[in-house]
């Protein structure tokens, strides 16, 4: 295992480590290979291309003689062949020079006579690599077999390759020098384009770290059109949005949380102090006020600990949890309420969940109807959408919620009723809880118009989605 990471260290350092180089390299590398694999096929297609062409002008100079023969004899001394062919060659069934264009033939029949046309055929040709007989030139001979005068006769003609060979290499030395230029061109290209395209992701990077914590606003520049990069400029920018409003809620947080903790902080301080002032020690009444208090301190705190919990999004497995029985057992546990708590619930309404959550979304719901409600407060609890959905709500006959402010009542620290004092109004933080809870389950919590008058307050929960979790 050492070794590979060692080797994947390795090629690390090999590759370039920028952008621009390392689609310069690429740019390059394909060049490279589209040169090596063009360039090859390229000469194979003309050197095969100029053999055939040679090949066939010298069997149809072969031929030529060939048909000579037919036709009523050959003198000693050939003329010369057709341009192009070097040597033409009569040679009898046993080898011995008939007639020839070079005098002084022997060496050349002495190679030639081994080369036959195979049975059935009358012609059959081979490369000479670099013969003797032809001042150590490669050829190209081809040989056909005819019957002048009614004995066997084969005529054979060659071609010199030298034309052929150094056009091939002409090809060759062309390729190698101008592969070189080609792909410097091609990573130059590259280069130059990447940078162009990545010009608007460098201006992005210093926007983006020009921002702190004090200059949320500031905002990367969208580049025009819909490519990868104007993509990313404004996905950042929604990035930024979404963390400005973030840290923007949590400053806001920090400070109601700190005007709210510092009203109960200072009545005990008050109270203890009065309490300690007095001639006759502490009494009773101020003690229990202290206390009462601190309760409501406590309280504040531990709904700060659970926003600051539901705002982690911690996981927790759930379990399974029937909303009915929570909405029975929330009305059982209110006997003594202001104005009664009915429940409506045909059949169990089963889903999993955390139950001490649900819970405690239940209770702000039911303790906020109960602080508006004239004289009914009911619970109702089922399902919608075919089964898919879980419906919780809550509904009181109270004097509603105005409509545009049916968002803002589930903002943390919000009072709707200024003249609500602290005690009777809560701490505000109930609704956000509760909707806070919803969101953790996957669901919702809106707030609208009861039927006849009142509040209506509607969690809804998918099954399915909380089925797998």
């Amino acid at each position: 295992m050492a070794d590979g990471r060692d080797r994947r260290r390795t090629r690390s350092r090999l590759l370039p480590r920028t952008v621009r180089g390392r689609a310069a390299a690429a740019a390059a590398l394909a060049m490279a290979l589209v040169l090596g694999v063009g360039g090859s096929w390229l000469y194979a297609v003309l050197r095969t291309n100029l053999l055939d062409t040679t090949n066939g002008r010298t069997e149809l100079a072969a031929r030529e003689v060939a048909a000579q023969a037919d036709a009523g004899g050959l003198p000693a001394l050939l003329a010369a062949p057709r341009a192009g062919v070097d040597v033409v060659l009569v040679l009898d069934g046993d080898g011995t020079v008939v007639a020839t264009t070079r005098p002084s033939a022997g060496p050349l029949a002495a190679e030639f006579r081994a080369l036959r046309p195979p049975p059935g055929q009358d012609v059959a040709s081979r490369i000479l690599p670099g013969s003797g007989a032809v001042g150590g030139e490669r050829g190209d001979v081809v040989v056909v077999r005819t019957s002048a005068g009614g004995r066997e006769t084969y005529v054979y003609a060659l071609t010199v390759l030298n034309d052929v060979d150094g056009a091939t290499h002409a090809i060759a030395l062309g390729l190698l020098a101008g592969s070189p230029p080609l792909i410097a061109l091609a990573a130059a290209i590259a280069w130059a384009v990447t940078g162009l395209a990545l010009r608007p992701v460098t201006t992005i990077r210093t926007e983006l770290a020009a921002v702190t914590p004090s200059g949320l606003d500031r905002r990367v520049p969208e580049p025009a059109g819909g490519d990868e990069v104007a993509l990313l400029a404004r996905t950042v920018n929604a990035t930024l949005d979404r963390l400005e409003q973030a840290v923007g809620r949590q400053r806001q947080f920090v400070a109601d949380a700190s005007h709210e903790l510092r009203n109960p902080v200072a009545a005990v301080r008050s109270q203890l102090e009065v309490a300690l002032a007095s001639p006759g020690g502490p009494t009773e009444e101020s003690v229990r006020a202290a206390l009462a208090e601190t309760v409501r301190l406590q309280r504040v705190a531990a709904d700060l600990l659970l926003l600051a919990r539901l705002d982690a999004r911690v996981p927790a497995a759930g379990e399974p949890v029937d909303l009915a029985l929570l909405a029975a057992e929330e009305a059982a546990r209110r006997p003594g309420a202001r104005v009664p708590v009915a429940v409506r619930a045909d059949a169990p309404v089963p889903m999993r969940g955390r139950e001490s959550q649900l819970e405690r979304l239940l209770a702000n719901l039911v303790d906020n109807a109960l602080r508006h409600a004239a004289s009914r407060v009911t619970v109702s609890a089922g399902v919608a959408e075919g089964g898919a959905v879980a419906v919780l709500e809550v509904a009181d006959d109270g004097p509603g919620i105005p409509e545009d402010r049916r968002e803002r009542v589930f903002e943390r620290f919000v009072r709707l009723d200024a003249a609500r004092d602290r005690e009777s109004g809560g701490s505000g933080l109930g609704l956000a809880i509760a909707r806070e809870i919803a969101h953790a389950h996957g669901g919702t919590l809106t707030a609208g118009e009861r039927t006849g008058g009142g509040a209506r307050l509607v969690a809804r929960f998918p099954l399915a989605a909380l089925t797998r979790s």
